[in-house]
């Protein structure tokens, strides 16, 4: 079952086009990564997901239901961390889930006591005096208290030091994909994200020119070095001693090249780099 639907979707602002005929689908109990660098259209893709902005052309459905029509029932399945932790800087974390748990119907304090400790975050400090990164904590949190079947992360780890995203990543996304909640997240850190992702889409000037499962994504990039030149299939090639580099997007046990030296393996930030690297988009 796909939780998120989006089909054929186009956004644009006057006449800037920020996202062009995009479509994917993320399944149920499912980790979707979403990357693309600054001005990609990743940000306006989550607005259409949870019904804030109404695609120009094409539609965006969760849990099958239209995201723009119905957003009131949606929100109540799903929980949204935006790219911008925001909540009144007076408030203590305290009153901020007082506020929260009378909302929604299936709020769970045990998960707020238990986040807020591995945090270090004292339930009486006000929001407004917490650094960056404790402010996402805290909104983080709170969207997990919702017990949501759909989390909707935007660039979830922007502010927090190295130990914080790590326990984002290992301890919280990894909890909810084994609990089978489906999560969608846009994210600069590949490397943490790569530990827990499903499936990557990447954006590159508002277009999807990737959407494939992570474990064969990697399986079919390699960076080969060659003493001669490199094949005319490659991609990415550069001057490498007497030789040649080149990234190979379709490598498997038959590529066969002149005087190769060296085979490797790449990271998801390197295939990111390689697919994405030249984009120049400037919409969000």
């Amino acid at each position: 079952m796909s939780v998120v639907n989006v089909r054929d979707v186009t956004i644009r602002y006057g006449r800037n086009v920020a996202v062009d005929g995009v479509s994917f689908a993320v399944e149920e109990g499912s980790v979707y990564a979403l990357l693309g660098r600054n001005g990609a259209g990743k940000s306006s893709l989550v607005r259409c997901m949870v019904g804030q902005q109404r695609p120009a052309v094409g539609s965006v459905a969760l849990f099958d239901r239209d995201a723009w029509k119905h957003r009131q029932p949606l929100m109540e399945r799903t929980s949204v961390v935006a790219e911008d932790a925001d909540a009144p800087p007076e408030m203590t974390v305290a009153q901020i889930e007082r506020f929260c748990s009378r909302i929604f119907a299936k709020w769970d304090a045990g998960v707020v006591n238990d986040r807020l400790r591995r945090f270090g975050i004292d339930a009486k400090s006000k929001f407004g005096t917490l650094s960056k990164g404790q402010r996402k904590q805290v909104l983080l949190v709170m969207a997990l208290a919702m017990s949501p079947e759909l989390l909707i992360l935007d660039d979830p780890t922007l502010g927090l030091d190295v130990v914080a995203r790590r326990s984002l990543f290992e301890e919280v996304v990894g909890e909810l994909a084994d609990r089978g909640i489906t999560v969608v997240i846009t994210t600069h850190d590949l490397a943490g994200v790569e530990t827990i992702a499903d499936r990557v889409g990447i954006l590159a000037e508002g277009r999807l020119v990737l959407d494939e499962d992570l474990e064969a994504l990697k399986s079919r990039f390699r960076r080969v070095r060659m003493t001669g030149p490199a094949p005319a299939e490659a991609a990415k090639v550069r001057a490498w001693g007497g030789g040649t580099e080149a990234i190979v997007s379709n490598y498997d046990d038959g590529f066969r090249a002149p005087n190769v030296a060296e085979v490797s393996a790449m990271s998801l930030e390197e295939i990111f780099v390689a697919v994405a690297g030249d984009e120049k988009g400037t919409s969000s």
